[in-house]
């Protein structure tokens, strides 16, 4: 998802921005970065994980849907000023907001869902698997945007919307949970969580007896 954040330069360039203003706009990219991340900070605990995963897979999606069809309908050869802006703005600066301020969770949620048993394990796997994936995009991006153009954005608009239905589907909320009830979590919640309105067995224990003590009152009335 990141190959926009990567070679944007040299998508300026395609679309003949000059090398000058194509470091100007990158700085500008990376300070939206920035407060994007300060965003997520306060956004991660008060939201939640799965509205910003799967929101965050959304709007990536939509940012790549931009770039797509500017790239489809104004070739880099074709010289438009108000689609170049467009570009920079829709498919790039707003691209890069949404990632960072709920992508950064691909890191959070490895470290906080495995056990202590296997965590060390786990975290290093996705860690290892994250990076294999980022030089996989950073060796074959300039290659797919030479041969197929802007076709290549609709290997990251699926992916996007795929991994929004993934989220949406199969991944329970965290938010609020601490570390001894993950395995609760995983063990006895549904797979199929689209609503994800599971709670700890301590608190459904909690909630029967509190049903069980209020029915005893009333029939005692």
């Amino acid at each position: 998802m990141s190959a926009i954040q990567y070679f944007s330069p040299a998508i300026f360039a395609q679309i003949g921005i000059s090398a000058g203003h194509t470091l100007l706009y990158q700085g500008i990219n990376n300070i939206i970065g920035e407060f994007a991340q300060f965003v997520f900070f306060f956004l991660i605990d008060s939201v939640g994980r799965r509205p910003l995963q799967i929101g965050g897979n959304l709007t990536c999606a939509l940012a790549f849907i931009i770039g797509a069809s500017l790239l489809a309908e104004y070739p880099p050869e074709v010289a438009n000023t108000a689609a170049h802006w467009g570009f920079i703005v829709g498919s790039t600066w707003f691209f890069n907001f949404c990632f960072c301020a709920s992508g950064t969770m691909s890191w959070i949620i490895p470290a906080e869902i495995f056990n202590t048993k296997i965590r060390s394990q786990g975290v290093s796997l996705s860690t290892m698997v994250s990076f294999a994936f980022n030089t996989l995009i950073g060796q074959i991006t300039p290659i797919c945007l030479a041969s197929i153009g802007w076709r290549y954005y609709i290997v990251f608009i699926v992916f996007d919307i795929t991994n929004a239905l993934f989220f949406y589907m199969f991944l329970p909320e965290t938010k609020g949970l601490q570390l001894e009830q993950m395995d609760d979590l995983f063990t006895n919640s549904s797979w199929f969580v689209p609503r994800s309105n599971w709670q700890p067995r301590a608190d459904r224990d909690v909630d029967k007896l509190a049903e069980v003590i209020t029915v005893e009152r009333v029939e005692k009335v």
